[in-house]
């Protein structure tokens, strides 16, 4: 069944194929359209099932060269998200699927401890949430995002990052417990559990985040 008007509460207003797929529907009101409003979208979360979690890259334009994404997809559905494209790897369409249709890693926190712990790996400045945001309103529910500060504030982990969500302020306590416990700059050449400090762009309550989309 065809929407005739865009669904409330979400940003994107129509749902396009992606941009690898082999056909290309396009709809069209022949008269038969339903005449009552449907119900809104419900949001899905499935699971995401990458065997690693660490996002590495070579880009000169990203100043920064790994990061950990632990949802797939963002349920605050700003409509100029530059992350929106990425679904389509998923087979899914950048539009109402981007926003109605999240993966989460379960294990994203014990995978990562993984990751930092083998034996070639080398600390630099991590990013979190650098394609979706981590403090998304599912993460009130799966709290992926805090066992991730949790095992990057163990290793003594440089990590940076933000968020758009009020949920980012329950987490500024792990974020800013490393800054306080700065190491000597001698052992930053170690491994990742000597590693330096932490930084988090968080808005705190005298600044609190303003509302974004789509409302």
């Amino acid at each position: 069944m065809i929407r005739s008007t865009p669904p409330p509460g979400r940003g994107a207003t129509a749902n396009p194929g992606n941009r690898y797929a082999a056909e290309l529907r396009q709809a069209f009101d022949d008269g038969w359209s339903a005449t009552e409003p449907l119900p809104p979208l419900r949001t899905q979360v499935g699971v995401d099932a990458s065997r690693a979690v660490l996002s590495f890259n070579q880009s000169p334009d990203v100043p920064f060269d790994r990061s950990v994404n632990p949802y797939r997809g963002c349920e605050h559905g700003c409509i100029y998200c530059y992350a929106r494209p990425t679904h389509a790897y998923l087979g899914l369409s950048p539009g109402l699927d981007f926003e109605t249709r999240l993966f989460h890693k379960p294990d994203a926190a014990a995978q990562l401890e993984r990751e930092l712990a083998a034996p070639g790996y080398r600390p630099a400045t991590l990013v979190l949430g650098a394609n979706t945001d981590p403090y998304q309103p599912i993460e009130r529910r799966y709290r992926i995002t805090r066992s991730v500060l949790q095992v990057l504030h163990d290793c003594r982990h440089p990590v940076a990052g933000g968020g758009a969500d009020h949920a980012g302020e329950q987490s500024a306590d792990q974020c800013q417990r490393p800054q306080r416990e700065r190491p000597n700059p001698d052992r930053e050449r170690h491994d990742a559990r000597l590693g330096a400090l932490a930084e988090r762009d968080l808005s705190t309550k005298e600044n609190k985040p303003k509302r974004h989309e789509p409302g």
